[in-house]
Protein backbone atom coordinates (compact mmCIF):
# COMPACT_ATOMS: atom_id res chain seq x y z
CA UNK A 1 0.00 0.00 0.00
CA UNK A 2 1.17 3.37 -0.70
CA UNK A 3 0.18 7.08 0.04
CA UNK A 4 -0.13 9.83 -2.77
CA UNK A 5 0.15 13.19 -2.40
CA UNK A 6 -1.17 15.32 -5.29
CA UNK A 7 0.20 18.84 -5.79
CA UNK A 8 2.01 20.59 -8.59
CA UNK A 9 3.78 23.07 -5.58
CA UNK A 10 3.94 22.14 -2.10
CA UNK A 11 6.68 19.89 -0.46
CA UNK A 12 5.65 16.12 -0.12
CA UNK A 13 5.10 15.11 3.40
CA UNK A 14 7.25 12.14 4.84
CA UNK A 15 5.45 8.77 3.85
CA UNK A 16 3.76 10.10 0.41
CA UNK A 17 4.70 9.60 -2.84
CA UNK A 18 4.81 12.86 -4.70
CA UNK A 19 2.95 12.98 -8.09
CA UNK A 20 2.95 16.57 -9.52
CA UNK A 21 0.46 16.29 -12.43
CA UNK A 22 -3.01 14.41 -13.12
CA UNK A 23 -1.13 11.68 -15.17
CA UNK A 24 1.50 10.97 -12.27
CA UNK A 25 -1.40 10.46 -10.27
CA UNK A 26 -3.32 8.56 -12.25
CA UNK A 27 -0.56 5.87 -13.16
CA UNK A 28 0.56 5.39 -9.63
CA UNK A 29 -3.88 4.82 -8.98
CA UNK A 30 -3.65 2.24 -11.58
CA UNK A 31 -0.64 0.67 -10.62
CA UNK A 32 -0.67 0.12 -6.69
CA UNK A 33 -3.15 -0.27 -4.07
CA UNK A 34 -3.63 3.56 -2.14
CA UNK A 35 -3.92 3.47 1.60
CA UNK A 36 -4.18 7.75 1.63
CA UNK A 37 -4.73 9.90 -1.04
CA UNK A 38 -3.95 13.55 -0.83
CA UNK A 39 -5.71 15.65 -3.25
CA UNK A 40 -5.21 19.51 -4.41
CA UNK A 41 -7.24 20.98 -6.68
CA UNK A 42 -5.64 23.24 -9.38
CA UNK A 43 -2.67 21.58 -11.20
CA UNK A 44 -1.05 24.28 -12.72
CA UNK A 45 -2.31 26.37 -16.01
CA UNK A 46 -6.06 26.32 -16.13
CA UNK A 47 -5.62 24.14 -19.02
CA UNK A 48 -4.60 21.51 -17.12
CA UNK A 49 -6.18 18.12 -15.63
CA UNK A 50 -6.85 19.29 -11.85
CA UNK A 51 -7.85 17.03 -8.81
CA UNK A 52 -11.31 16.79 -9.72
CA UNK A 53 -10.85 15.31 -12.72
CA UNK A 54 -8.90 12.88 -10.87
CA UNK A 55 -11.85 12.54 -8.43
CA UNK A 56 -13.72 11.68 -11.70
CA UNK A 57 -10.92 8.78 -13.15
CA UNK A 58 -11.35 7.38 -9.68
CA UNK A 59 -15.07 6.76 -9.75
CA UNK A 60 -14.88 5.64 -13.28
CA UNK A 61 -12.35 2.90 -12.66
CA UNK A 62 -13.68 2.09 -9.06
CA UNK A 63 -10.16 3.00 -7.64
CA UNK A 64 -10.74 4.00 -4.61
CA UNK A 65 -8.76 4.41 -1.87
CA UNK A 66 -8.90 4.03 1.67
CA UNK A 67 -9.02 7.76 2.46
CA UNK A 68 -9.16 10.62 0.71
CA UNK A 69 -7.34 14.26 2.18
CA UNK A 70 -8.88 17.38 0.26
CA UNK A 71 -5.33 19.50 1.23
CA UNK A 72 -6.42 22.07 -2.16
CA UNK A 73 -6.55 26.07 -1.22
CA UNK A 74 -9.46 26.84 -3.77
CA UNK A 75 -12.26 26.55 -1.84
CA UNK A 76 -14.60 26.09 -4.32
CA UNK A 77 -12.37 23.34 -6.13
CA UNK A 78 -12.46 21.54 -2.67
CA UNK A 79 -16.07 21.31 -2.38
CA UNK A 80 -16.50 20.29 -6.01
CA UNK A 81 -14.32 17.16 -4.98
CA UNK A 82 -16.18 16.83 -2.02
CA UNK A 83 -19.11 16.38 -3.26
CA UNK A 84 -18.49 14.14 -6.31
CA UNK A 85 -16.59 11.65 -3.88
CA UNK A 86 -18.80 12.18 -1.04
CA UNK A 87 -21.95 11.24 -3.46
CA UNK A 88 -20.06 7.58 -4.98
CA UNK A 89 -17.70 6.82 -2.78
CA UNK A 90 -17.79 3.17 -0.71
CA UNK A 91 -18.98 3.18 2.15
CA UNK A 92 -15.38 1.83 3.80
CA UNK A 93 -13.46 5.19 2.21
CA UNK A 94 -13.03 7.97 4.45
CA UNK A 95 -13.08 11.20 2.95
CA UNK A 96 -11.91 14.55 4.54
CA UNK A 97 -12.46 18.19 3.93
CA UNK A 98 -8.17 18.98 5.05
CA UNK A 99 -5.32 18.21 4.92
CA UNK A 100 -3.52 14.88 6.07
CA UNK A 101 -2.53 15.95 9.90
Amino acid sequence: MINIFLDDLRKCPNGFILARNYQECINLLTQNQVSILSLDHDLGSEYEPTGYDVCKYIIEHDLFPKSVYLHTSNPVGRMNMYQLLERYKPASMKLFMYPYK
